[in-house]
Parts: C-alpha cells; structure tokens; sequence
C-alpha cells in the first residue's frame, strides 16, 4: 500500500497522522507534509524531529503539494485550506487518515483493530507490547506515545513498525470510520456517550465485532451486552461469565496488582500503571493476545514491564512534596476513569482541566460535569481555562463557564479562570506537600509542557 507512492499528510504532526506518516515512509514511501501548529511556533522539538527523519515539512500554504502526491487530510479540513486547494487544483487524489490506515490494516494477514470508548490506545499498546516480546513483530499504528518504544532516537513513537503480517490499531468511532475496517481481532474496550448518541454507537461497535474472526468483548460494560451474545466472543472482565476473568484487585503506591484466571489457570499480573480501569484495559489485551495463540501466562510477562503511555496517568515528577501527573482524561468515561485512579490513594488532588473543543462541551457537557461532582473528593479542587481553540468557525456560545456550573451545583469545588496561565498560578499557590497535581485535557502538545513548568516552578 506504500511502496514507491508519493503522500502529502496535512497535519502531520497530529496524533493520528505522525504515526501513520511514520509506517508508511518505513514502507517506502516519500513523505512530505505540512501542520498548522509549526506555522504557529508550536511543538517545535516534534517537527525538528520528524524533519530528522527525512522528511520534509513545508508551510501550510499550498507550496508543498506537488504532481504526484496523494493528499492525507482529515475529513474535516476544507476546501478552502491551501493545502486542499492545491491539491484539488492538481487534480490529486484525496484520502483521510482512516482511509489509509484502514488500506494498510486490511492487507494484513491479522488486523487487530482495538475499538471503543476509553481506554483504546492503552490497550493497542499493551498488545503490540505482549505481540513484541513474544517475537510476532507487529506494526502497531497507536494515538499516543509508546513508552516501551520510546528512546532519545524514537521520543515520538507512537507507532511501531514491525512486519506486514499483524496489524495492530486503534480504530475511531467518533467519525463512523471503524466501518472501514475488516478485523481478524476486534477488541471493544467499552461502549459509552461521547461524540455519537448510544444507538449509533452500539450499531457501529455491532457491526465492527460481527466482522471479526474473534471479538474481544467487555463483559463488565452495561452498554457492551447486545455484543455478548454472538458466537465470536471471547468475553473479558472481572464478572463470573468472563473468559478472561480478573480477581483480588488491589491498587499500589506504582501501580496495581490482580489475578487473571483462564480456564483452570490463574497467574497473578502485577502493573506499572495505577486503576482498576487499567486492570480492565490489561485483561483485554491478554484476551486478543490469547486470539493470536498467545499464551496468557507470556502476556502476563510482558505486561509486568509494560511502561504505558505517554498522557495516560503519566508521573512527570515530584517537587516539594507535590506530585505531577500528566492524563489525556477529556470525556466522561475517561475522567471518571482517572478520578477513580486518583481516589485509589491518600492525598488532595487539584486538577487542572482544559477542554478539547466547544463542540465536545456542547456534546457532553452535562455528563462531564457530572462525572468531575461524583469523582471528586472531599478537599479536590478543579481549575477551568477556556477550550482549546486554534481558529475556525466553531460555534463558541456554551464555554468552560457553563461546564464549570454543573460542577458546582453537583456540590464539588470548581473554578473558571479563562487562561491557562492564570489556572497554573492558582494551583501553584495553592498546592502543599502530599498533593497531586493532575493535567487533563486532549488535542493540544503543549498540556505536557505546562505540566512540566508546574513542576519546575514547585521545585
């Protein structure tokens, strides 16, 4: 699918397009692209380091597109982009980032797609890991950073390019792309609201596992129960009718521990990541391992070293006594996942949330603000900035004020302050030795740098 092609990624910095740039130039192909965010000044260690991979990055005004090239842009940018206008003025063809994922995922002999909700990165990532050590040689196509994969020569891999044979996958619902795809192994981490109502989810998620060979199936999740009853199901959880069933949850200062049964076996997995949303996440990925012939007790193995993910409860450091954190919590699921995580241990939590788009709040504001009133403890304190916005036409009439009110009257302690600077200060003062301080938020590279400054400035 890449061999001897031309692509032009515009965006390319974005968690979807960098890996996929990433597969298909270790493929054989040229790549080139543009992003808006390095026209802007941002991120620029990430674009230093993909121009170090040889390719080229152009601004995005139309100069880089050239005869030849197929375009990568979302389905979201337009026609007005100059990108898109050049491209269309060429007369090149077009394809999204799931069009040509979904192409590179198909030609597999085994397509692992991991679908759903929360949790589908941290889980491609446990697989392609378990897949790994076990010597399959995957290519993995991953949202965020893999920090096994990780290095000083590789600090943005968030794919992993192995052999054709096995792909693995996170596969997006959010835009009705999952359709696309043809999975051997189809994973289904959870089903719950958040950028489609649940009838169109639990038709999308359907349609996704009835095309597997096996399906890998949360039997926990409520709104997974329609899927649970076909003939392809390998069921995961901590209830009695889980094949892969988990037991003795218990959380730890680094992490968590539980045991795994599966048949007459039991073997006890101990993790570097805190949660019982992890453990949950862990249990599927040796279910679809288990579905490539993996045994379980070889991805208990692996997964004792498995070192997560970039943004995903990620410990940036401690100074003066206060933790950092670093999560991409943005939905519901998601935060009540990670306020689950933090509630696991003693000590304040002041969280600091950015959301990822007024559209999403419009979307979802209501259940995120009751997933931060009924996760949040007695002594938490949430600080709102404004959402993120890098231009466009967006409707911008329901704002953080709104979400930060529906916090309030569910009785916990939320405050608006409308940049991001004017949140770190507050938290800043008022942080004290034992607290953990927590950045959530999606879409935007520099949440981690923000963290980061916190940090320094504590110590």
């Amino acid at each position: 699918m890449a061999e001897n092609k031309s692509y032009f990624f515009c965006g390319i910095g974005g968690s979807g397009m960098l890996p996929l740039a990433m597969i298909v130039a270790a493929r054989g192909a040229a790549v080139s692209g543009s992003d808006r965010s390095r026209d802007q000044g941002r991120s620029s260690a990430k674009f230093d380091w993909i121009e170090s991979r040889g390719i080229a990055l152009f601004p995005q005004d139309g100069s880089g597109v050239a005869g030849g090239q197929i375009l990568v842009a979302s389905a979201a940018v337009e026609d007005s982009v100059p990108d898109v206008a050049a491209a269309n003025t060429l007369g090149l063809p077009r394809m999204t980032r799931a069009d040509l994922n979904a192409a590179l995922f198909n030609a597999a002999d085994r397509g692992v797609g991991v679908g759903g909700t929360s949790g589908k990165s941290t889980v491609t990532g446990m697989i392609g890991w378990i897949l790994d050590r076990a010597g399959r040689r995957p290519t993995v196509m991953n949202g965020a950073v893999m920090r096994n994969f990780a290095g000083p020569d590789m600090p943005f891999a968030s794919a992993l390019v192995g052999e054709d044979a096995i792909y693995v996958s996170e596969v997006d619902e959010s835009d009705g792309s999952i359709a696309l795809y043809q999975p051997d192994v189809a994973v289904v981490t959870n089903i719950s609201l958040d950028h489609k109502s649940l009838d169109e989810l639990h038709r999308l998620f359907g349609d996704f596992a009835a095309k597997a060979r096996i399906a890998v199936i949360n039997a926990d999740d409520p709104e997974s129960a329609p899927l649970l009853a076909a003939d392809n199901v390998l069921r995961f959880g901590f209830g009695d009718n889980a094949a892969i069933r988990g037991s003795d949850f218990e959380p730890l200062a680094d992490g968590c521990r539980f045991t795994v049964h599966f048949a007459a076996d039991r073997h006890l997995v101990r993790l570097k990541m805190p949660g019982r949303h992890n453990a949950a996440n862990a249990l599927a990925a040796i279910a679809a391992a288990r579905a490539l012939n993996i045994p379980v007790a070889a991805s208990v193995a692996a997964l004792a070293d498995f070192a997560g993910l970039a943004r995903r409860y990620e410990v940036l450091g401690q100074a003066g006594g206060v933790t950092v954190i670093d999560d991409f919590a943005h939905n519901p699921d998601k935060v009540a996942a990670t306020l689950a995580a933090v509630a696991e241990l003693p000590g304040r939590a002041l969280l600091f949330f950015q959301p990822h788009g007024y559209g999403p709040l419009r979307q979802m504001g209501k259940e995120l603000a009751a997933s931060f009133a009924s996760g949040m403890r007695h002594g938490d304190r949430l600080y709102v900035c404004d959402p993120v916005y890098f231009g466009g036409t967006v409707d911008r009439s329901i704002g953080s004020e709104a979400l930060v009110a529906g916090i309030v009257a569910g009785a916990a302690d939320a405050v608006h302050l409308t940049t991001r600077a004017h949140c770190g200060a507050a938290i800043l003062d008022e942080a004290r030795p034992g607290d953990r301080i927590l950045i959530l938020g999606a879409r935007d590279d520099t949440l981690t740098e923000f963290g980061k400054e916190l940090l320094a400035k504590l110590g």
